[in-house]
């Protein structure tokens, strides 16, 4: 069944803060196999001009992706995670994601469209830090494969 277009625009509430702590930083940095030392050592990040420890280009996904769970979770947007993959995945930077930073997201739902009978649902997480700066804009892109003839 076909997710419903009039849920474009939706909005869901604000998460509960976010405090990013080096050692995250660290641990995503260690996981993606990313050695630059702005990810783990405060030095390095301070000879560049930042306050402390900047997080990864992708680490936002760590809380963007929780924050999602609002709108999959949506029972009456009614999609079914079972046949979710996640189809794209794109960040618009107003800063780097900083050690210290407690961050929010409020996501909303962008685009609903059927595809060859599969819907594709666009999902934005807007990140502002406590004093509502913006630091970062994630989106992402769900497709819910269509069931093949036996149901399945």
């Amino acid at each position: 069944m076909a997710l419903d277009p009039s849920f474009i625009g939706r909005t869901y509430p604000p998460t509960p803060p976010y405090e990013v702590g080096r050692e995250k930083i660290r641990e995503f940095a260690v996981a993606i196999g990313d050695a630059n030392p702005v990810y783990t050592d405060s030095e390095a990040a301070k000879a560049l001009g930042y306050p402390d420890v900047i997080a990864p280009p992708t680490f936002p996904f760590v809380i963007t992706y929780q924050a999602s769970a609002q709108v999959v979770n949506d029972p009456e947007l009614g999609l079914d995670f079972s046949r979710v993959v996640h189809g794209d995945q794109k960040f618009a930077y107003t800063r780097p994601v900083r050690a210290g930073d407690r961050l929010t997201v409020t996501v909303a739902i962008d685009s609903i469209k059927s595809l060859a009978g599969n819907d594709v649902l666009s999902v934005r997480g807007e990140v502002h830090d406590e004093s509502g700066e913006h630091v970062v804009t994630a989106f992402m892109t769900l497709v819910a494969r269509a069931a093949d003839e036996a149901g399945e």
